[in-house]
């Protein structure tokens, strides 16, 4: 299936995977392809969501350090700097993407930027490629099975029930929450 996007698809899959571990590299295949499925199911543009998927772990397996003088760089916000850093991969990514990887669509890097945190008032695409990444097929969790099937029948119900498990399964470990997951979640639930 050729995708309007891309000019080069190998191209672009060789940088994507010259970046990732062959388990994160499997990964992002799966999301893609779960990401263009779930936007045909609910009428975002499966061309976006399928490179959003892509290029969503760009920078996933960076180190630490290198993820830290992106964001110190680029002035990101402080609760980033200070979050998790397992949420970072995806506020740098939304910036190397544009520069090494030349995409330039606002609704592509925003769905990078927030695949990890979510925020209130997700964009349909933002939604679509957040809720691929937690029910790719490659994904084994408890629970996935069941938001794998939530997924066919409502896309917001999915990803509130994704985000309160997440939410959960911080506070069963003590670790922060990030604020705009908080958001993310009331938001969802409160439709």
């Amino acid at each position: 299936m050729s995708n309007p996007l891309i000019a080069d698809r190998a191209k672009l899959l060789e940088q994507i995977r010259a970046q990732m571990n062959e388990k994160r590299y499997v990964h992002t295949l799966g999301v893609a392809e779960s990401a263009r499925s779930l936007a045909k199911k609910y009428g975002a543009d499966p061309d976006k969501a399928e490179v959003a998927g892509y290029v969503h772990d760009y920078c996933k397996c960076w180190p630490t350090e290198k993820m830290r003088d992106y964001l110190l760089r680029y002035d990101f916000p402080e609760a980033v700097l200070h979050g998790e850093k397992e949420l970072w991969h995806a506020f740098v990514g939304a910036v190397v993407i544009q520069n090494e990887l030349q995409i330039t669509d606002p609704e592509i890097i925003q769905a990078v930027r927030y695949h990890t945190t979510g925020r209130s008032g997700m964009t349909l695409l933002e939604k679509v490629v957040c809720l691929a990444d937690y029910i790719e097929p490659n994904r084994k969790f408890p629970g996935v099975e069941e938001l794998r099937i939530l997924a066919k029948k409502d896309l917001d119900e999915a990803l509130a029930e994704a985000f309160g498990g997440t939410i959960a399964q911080l506070i069963g470990k003590r670790k922060t929450v990030f604020p705009l997951t908080l958001q993310a979640y009331n938001d969802l639930v409160s439709r």
